[in-house]
This record gives structure tokens, C-alpha cells and sequence, in this order.
């Protein structure tokens, strides 16, 4: 296979990964319907996933650095077969969490290594190319997967005879074939060279700017605790509190959040960085309002419509952060740097939402929404006023 072909591969795997990771988001309210198991039970089934995605970034995400790509990207590919078949043959609470879990270390395990491999593929196919494009088609592969995971889940879950076993099969195959589709991909690391001792993942805080680097971090973690809310606990709002009975509209809801997010990045790539915070801000306190006042009202449209542009918000805040964490980090630690901002930003899938799980049953859904919204726009705000302080004009 050449270099090109094999690009083009491990960027298809990757999108079947990462969209696999959110298939199960409108199906979450049928396996309450089926188990009988409260709301604050569905967000420690998603922070599972989350917790296996930082398990998985911080013991494995790194050693394709010597291991290989093509190795760790087959490896991964078959970890997500394993949490289709946990999901198809344990579809009780405990398997959903195991299932969850499993499906975390995946991601995690394939992140690094796919947007690496897929780099160096490009490189070798196209010598002096800028690397923009594979690093885009790396973004659209991440979080244009995780756009499209609900939309095909919404399908299923309106439209299939099975809904809680036909996605899990059907993305069962698919891993499957692409398994076999990678082990003819180029490998582009030396596999036979001496291999390190095994060591997790290095954390590095800059030695300067530390407070840059908070403000990059907590606008990371407010981007993807928006994230989480919308891909574990929406479709539950959506019923209780806008009596949408469509298990469609719950995965175009989330597939427009995530697809305003990647949208956003591609769009304002060329603008600068201190222009991109402004509109993040202002889109963050726009959108959070939307969501807070379309669930007081309630009108559906409202909340929607906010989610959309609060989106579109998190995707530039997260690239922002990203970028503002990597200039600050020296250049032989850049590496670590961004680990420990990936984890802070992982932590955000985490524990706002867990929050929210478990509060919702006493304070009720709206005020714990109003609550959310405000506590993120917070973060968000304060956080692009410091980044913008320290960002080039």
C-alpha cells in the first residue's frame, strides 16, 4: 500500500473510532427505558469513558512512539471491536460502564498515535507540503467522528428494529475490516531500534507563564464540559423537559454541536488568535444564555440553536488552548506540556458532569442547567481574557 492510500486509511479508521465513541448518546434513553436506572446512573456511564480515555492517554497513548503506528492503531481499532461485543452480550448497567471503559482506553490509544502516523504519512507522500492539511484532516477525522457518532446512532435508535444491538454489530464489522485494512499501511517508526523502558507519560507545567497556562487549561476543560453535557445528559433534557420523542433529533442535536465545533475551526483558521478568543467569548455568553433561557422557557429551538453556537465556541476556545499551551511549553517538553493539558481538558468530561448527575435528582434539570451554563461561562470568560492578554496580535 503507499504512503497516500495508507493515509487515507488510517484517517477513515480514526473517523470510525472516534464516531463509534458517540453512537451510544441517543440510545442512552432507551437503555434507561429497558433497565429502569435514574439519569445521575447515565453520567458515570459516560464518565467512564472519559476516565478510559485518560487512563489510556497517560500509560499508553505515547509508546507508538516506538512501538510502532500501524501496531497501535490495529490494536486500538480491536479494542473498540471489544466494546461492541460488551455491549452486544452485557447490556446491563455494569456491562454499559465496562463497555464504556474499554471503548475510552480506544480513543485514548488511537488519538496520538493516528494524528502522529497520519503526519508522517503525508510527509512522505508529499515532501515539503505544509503539514496543515494532515493536521485538518486529523481534526475532521476526531471531531468530525464524534459529530457524526449520534446522527448514525438517532438512525438506528428511530429507525432500526434493534437499536441496542444493530449499531454495535454493524460497527463490530467495520472494525473488523479495518483491522485488516491497516496491517497493509506503511509503518513510519523504526520498530527495530532499541526500545525504551516503559515509562507513563510524562507531565510537564511550564516553567514560566503558569497562570497563561491555567487560564489555557481551564478553558479547555469549561470547552469540553459543555461537550459532555450535550453527549451524555441531552437526550435525557430533551425528553423530560421538551418531550421530544424522536431518538433522531437527539443525535442531530449532538452531531450539531460537535459539527459547529469543528466547523468553527476550520473556518477561522486564518484569523488571529485574539480575534478567534473574542468571538469564542462572545459566541460562549450568547449560546450558554440560549441554552439556559430555551430550557427556563422552555423552547426547544432556543436550546438548540444555543447549543449550536456554543459549539462553535468550545472548538475555537479548545484550539486556542492548544495553541497557548504549546507556545508556552520549551521545545523539548512541548510534548508534555500538551499531555498534561489533554488531561486537565479530559478532566472537564468528567467531574462537571458527574456533578450534574448527581444534583439533578434533588435541584431539578433546569436548575441545574442554569447552574452549568453559568459556571461554564464563567471559565470561558475568564479564560479568554488572560489568553488574550498573552496571544499575538
Amino acid at each position: 500500500m503507499s504512503d497516500l492510500a495508507g493515509f487515507w486509511v488510517v484517517a477513515a479508521a480514526f473517523t470510525t473510532v472516534t464516531a463509534y465513541a458517540t453512537v451510544p448518546t441517543p440510545l442512552y434513553p432507551l437503555y434507561q427505558a429497558a433497565d429502569d436506572f435514574p439519569v445521575p446512573v447515565v453520567t458515570f456511564i459516560f464518565a467512564a469513558f472519559a476516565v478510559g480515555v485518560v487512563f489510556s492517554l497517560f500509560l499508553i497513548g505515547h509508546i507508538s512512539d516506538w512501538a510502532g503506528r500501524r501496531r497501535m492503531a490495529v490494536i486500538a481499532v480491536l479494542v473498540s471491536a471489544l466494546a461492541a461485543i460488551v455491549f452486544l452480550v452485557w447490556s446491563a448497567v455494569p456491562g454499559l460502564i465496562v463497555a464504556r471503559f474499554v471503548d475510552g482506553v480506544s480513543v485514548g490509544a488511537l488519538s496520538a498515535a493516528a494524528t502522529a502516523h497520519l503526519a508522517e504519512l503525508r510527509a512522505r507522500a508529499r515532501p515539503g507540503e505544509s503539514p496543515v492539511l494532515a493536521a485538518s484532516v486529523a481534526g475532521a477525522a476526531n471531531l468530525g467522528g464524534l459529530a457524526l457518532g449520534p446522527l448514525v446512532g438517532g438512525l438506528f435508535a428511530e429507525f432500526a428494529p434493534d437499536p441496542l444491538e444493530l449499531p454495535h454489530a454493524l460497527f463490530l464489522v467495520l472494525f473488523v475490516v479495518a483491522a485488516l485494512v491497516l496491517r497493509h499501511v506503511p509503518e513510519t517508526v523504526d520498530t527495530s531500534a532499541r526500545r525504551p523502558a516503559y515509562r507513563p507519560q510524562r507531565l510537564a507545567l511550564p516553567s514560566t507563564s503558569g497562570a497563561v497556562f491555567a487560564a489555557a487549561s481551564t478553558g479547555a476543560a469549561a470547552s469540553f464540559a459543555l461537550f459532555a453535557l450535550f453527549t451524555s445528559l441531552a437526550p435525557t433534557f430533551l425528553h423530560d423537559t421538551f418531550h421530544v420523542s424522536d431518538h433522531l433529533v437527539d443525535g442531530a442535536t449532538v452531531f450539531a454541536v460537535f459539527g459547529a465545533a469543528a466547523l468553527s475551526q476550520l473556518l477561522l483558521v486564518r484569523v488571529p488568535q485574539r480575534t478567534q478568543l473574542l468571538i469564542a467569548m462572545a459566541c460562549f455568553a450568547g449560546g450558554l444564555v440560549s441554552i439556559a433561557a430555551g430550557a427556563l422557557i422552555p423552547v426547544l429551538a432556543l436550546f438548540i440553536l444555543g447549543g449550536i453556537v456554543a459549539g462553535a465556541a468550545a472548538g475555537i476556545m479548545f484550539r486556542s488552548a492548544i495553541a497557548a499551551a504549546g507556545a508556552l511549553a520549551a521545545p523539548d517538553r512541548r510534548g508534555e506540556t500538551l499531555a498534561l493539558l489533554f488531561l486537565i481538558a479530559y478532566g472537564g468530561l468528567v467531574a462537571p458532569v458527574l456533578l450534574v448527575g448527581l444534583t439533578v435528582s434533588s435541584a431539578g434539570e433546569t436548575t441545574v442547567l442554569l447552574v452549568f451554563s453559568a459556571a461554564v461561562l464563567i471559565a470561558t470568560l475568564g479564560a479568554g481574557v488572560a489568553m488574550r492578554r498573552h496571544a499575538v496580535h
